[in-house]
């Protein structure tokens, strides 16, 4: 693939060089923020030769290019620019189009997504480390009481127990804050010294006076970003109380000045309380009807992928419930839904005469198996819609035996069969034997409704040269 070629030919329809805000990628998808947003040629850049699709939801406009989409990235941040993703940003009054226009509800996804993305490689690689670990122990390959085990054990556990800091860090950038400033106050919420107050349990004050809300911050979500969201204006502040002269040093000392006694008696017990307020619900819900989230992601993972929501979902929900519960019931949902894609494709690639066409349903069929769905969700089962409707089918089939089963996702990572292992339940053998049951329940069914709708369908024959 012409990575560089693909690049100049998508920047055009996305309104150029000036008319880009800020880019970044997922596993799969060019995620940018345009000027303006009429600009962005939805269907010229479906032609795109390696463009898997293109559309805006989430808040953000995205193009889908399946695993290469980082060369892609890296050829358009060269032909833009950019460091790290982004350009210039201009004032909100300066836009235009649906960009200006897009609803509260959409600018939350993007808001959410923003800031998650940028911490999915850090989390899902010791997240997998951590899966190692449980099958290196389990198989009496490594002694968990090693110095070897404990080194591993906390590259693993480092990116959840400091998630304040990552977060601090896209919050900032998010927002507008000074990245050090940012990751300064993030760093102060899970100090050593803040912590062992929280553990001592005696009362602390600012001032003589004003009480600290001793909550814990490490391992949260909700806290850093609120606090930095405050910061942002409090920031703003400084700069206009700063004399120019001494701005260079006043400005971060203002801003972490009024931000220390904000962030531990005010905005951060606050985000605590809320995400406690999501802990309980999702306490209900996993306690409750735990079956429930299983067959809800396991038929409408693929609609909650196609409206960009998947990351800014999932990800704070999944996180919050491992670290409350030491499991999430997501997971399951998501692993048969994946597994109900490439089950589709691969069923369309065997029926399948044109080479072109076969081919990519087996690559894509492959890759959604493995656990990246997007290239087959809009490479072939959504261009054909049949075996789209196959996968909800199958996904539920599955969904309703790991609910039922009460199959749970025990370390949060990426789900298919490359990481299959992050069901594991070293105290229950037989959840990782019931998530398995419904990858194969789910493809059987997935893969038997493909090939007779799509047999019966002489429209989708035609089309895939049958």
């Amino acid at each position: 693939m012409d990575y560089k070629k693909m690049a100049s030919e998508i920047l055009p329809l996305v309104g150029g060089k000036e008319n880009v805000l800020s880019l970044v990628h997922c596993a799969t998808r060019l995620r940018f923020s345009l000027k303006d947003g009429e600009k962005f040629e939805t269907e010229k850049l479906k032609k795109v030769k390696g463009v898997m699709g293109a559309m805006f939801t989430g808040g953000q406009y995205q193009v889908i290019i399946g695993t290469d989409v980082n060369h892609v990235y890296d050829e358009l941040l060269s032909l833009t620019g950019a460091q790290g993703g982004t350009v210039d940003i201009v004032e909100q009054n300066d836009l235009k189009g649906s960009q200006k226009e897009t609803g509260r509800m959409a600018a939350v996804m993007d808001l959410i997504s923003s800031l998650f993305t940028p911490a999915i490689a850090a989390i899902t690689g010791a997240a997998m480390i951590k899966v190692v670990l449980v099958i290196l122990t389990m198989t009496g390959l490594m002694d968990s009481s090693g110095q070897t085990y404990q080194l591993f054990s906390m590259v693993g556990d480092a990116p959840f127990y400091f998630m304040p800091v990552i977060l601090a860090y896209t919050s900032s950038v998010k927002f507008g804050v000074d990245p050090m400033v940012g990751l300064t106050i993030g760093l102060c919420m899970v100090h050593p010294t803040y912590t062992s107050l929280v553990n001592a349990g005696e009362s602390v004050k600012m001032f003589g006076f004003l009480p600290v809300n001793l909550a814990t911050y490490t391992s949260t979500v909700l806290p850093v970003i609120l606090v930095i969201y405050v910061a942002s204006w409090v920031q703003k502040l400084a700069e206009k109380l700063s004399p120019k002269v001494i701005r260079f040093f006043f400005k971060p000392l203002l801003t972490l000045m009024i931000m220390t006694p904000i962030t531990f008696c005010i905005v951060g017990p606050l985000g605590n309380l809320l995400g406690k307020g999501l802990e309980s619900i999702l306490s209900v819900a996993q306690v409750n009807v735990p079956w429930f989230l299983p067959i809800f992601f396991g038929a409408f993972a693929p609609i909650v992928i196609m409206l960009g929501m998947h990351y800014a979902v999932t990800i704070p929900l999944a996180l919050a419930a491992i670290q409350a519960f030491g499991y999430d019931m997501l997971g399951p949902g998501f692993l048969v839904a994946n597994i109900a894609q490439g089950a589709a494709a691969l069923a369309v690639a065997v029926l399948c005469k044109d080479k072109d066409f076969k081919s990519l349903a087996t690559s894509t069929g492959i890759s959604a198996v493995l656990g990246t769905t997007e290239p087959a969700l809009y490479g072939v089962n959504l261009r054909l819609k049949k075996p789209l409707y196959a996968s909800i089918l199958g996904g539920c089939a599955g969904g309703i035996l790991c609910g039922i089963a009460g199959v749970k996702r025990i370390v949060f990572g990426p789900t298919g069969l490359t990481s299959i292992a992050i069901f594991i339940d070293p105290d229950n053998s037989m959840n990782f034997v019931f998530a398995l049951a419904g990858v194969a329940l789910t493809f059987v069914v997935t893969f038997a409704l493909t090939y007779i709708m799509v047999r019966k369908d002489e429209k989708i024959l035609k089309e895939i040269g049958r």
